[in-house]
């Protein structure tokens, strides 16, 4: 031993308070690395969602453009059918569907007339009195006046039932002002929606492009005649020379004279399953604008899964 050196003599205490800490601090470093791998895979998994689904919506978003297009074709034979029946197509490796109505198919809520409505609410489930009233108070809600329609709703109505606003007295700018209508429910809302438009410009729709939600308000029908209707009618093709499908009275469903304004579904699909959906509202034509093929009047990006 050397002069002035104390010895320390390490205890078996000492070395087991050691292996404890490097124990723990093992564990810490542990946790640290796992966490750090867990972020890791996180953002990866974020990033390649953020990448699928943009690349999805592009695919819907070009659905809706190829749509235009196979809509304007002067060549009736590659032109497209606008009565609801399903179109496939494909953009770079996305499989998109597409369900195209022209909007003369549907139910104006600013030109149908009491009858239509009350139909319409009828045969989507509400009782005869209720439906002739909710149709009143639509017809009240878009006439420049306040005159009170039989069983209809102007301002005092509203404000009777405790509503914030009144009557608007000036026609639908957007189908989801429906909402506002006094005695309208959201359940009543979400089943009549696909039957109703703001672009139709029609008193009656034309049936030959009309919904099965449109086919019911047809006195008589029932679902399952809608529903055979509305196959016979997306299984015929005008180009083969056989007959159109018809209604029970008579009527044949001739594919013609529509609006030129279509709503449009496109469901983009990557090959891993990833979807996104876009609904559009277009009026082919650029409405003035050169170099438009279509005017966008409705815009809606659905859901991504």
């Amino acid at each position: 031993m050397r002069p002035g050196i104390a010895s320390r003599q390490v205890t078996p205490r000492q070395r087991g308070v050691a292996f404890v800490v490097v124990l723990w601090l093992m564990a810490l470093l542990t946790i640290l690395l796992g966490a750090f791998a867990l972020l890791t895979r996180t953002e990866g998994m974020q990033a390649r969602w953020l990448y699928d689904t943009t690349a999805a919506r592009y695919a819907a978003e070009a659905g809706i453009h190829q749509a235009a297009l196979f809509l304007s074709v002067p060549d009736p034979q590659l032109r497209w059918i606008p009565d609801g029946r399903g179109y496939q197509t494909g953009f770079d490796e996305a499989q998109i569907r597409l369900r195209i109505t022209d909007e003369s198919g549907l139910i104006d809520l600013n030109t149908a007339d009491i009858s239509m409505l009350t139909e319409l609410f009828r045969s989507s489930g509400v009782e005869e009195d209720q439906a002739a009233a909710l149709a009143a108070a639509v017809q009240d809600w878009r006439d420049a006046d306040d005159l009170v329609s039989p069983n209809g709703a102007e301002d005092a109505e509203y404000e009777a039932e405790g509503y914030a606003w009144g009557s608007k007295d000036a026609p639908f700018d957007m189908v989801s002002e429906l909402r506002q209508v006094l005695g309208m429910t959201p359940e009543l809302m979400q089943r009549i929606e696909p039957a109703v438009t703001v672009y139709g410009g029609q008193s009656r729709p034309n049936l030959a492009f009309a919904p099965l939600e449109v086919l019911l308000t047809i006195p008589g029908m029932t679902q399952e005649l809608a529903q055979q209707i509305l196959e016979a009618r997306h299984a015929w093709d005008p180009n083969s020379g056989m007959p159109a499908p018809m209604l029970p009275d008579g009527t044949a469903l001739m594919a013609q004279g529509g609006t030129g304004t279509y709503s449009i579904e496109s469901r983009a699909t990557l090959p891993n399953g990833t979807w996104t959906q876009v609904d559009a509202t277009i009026r082919l034509g650029g409405g003035g604008v050169s170099g438009m093929a279509f005017t966008v009047l409705r815009w809606q990006d659905g859901g991504t899964f």
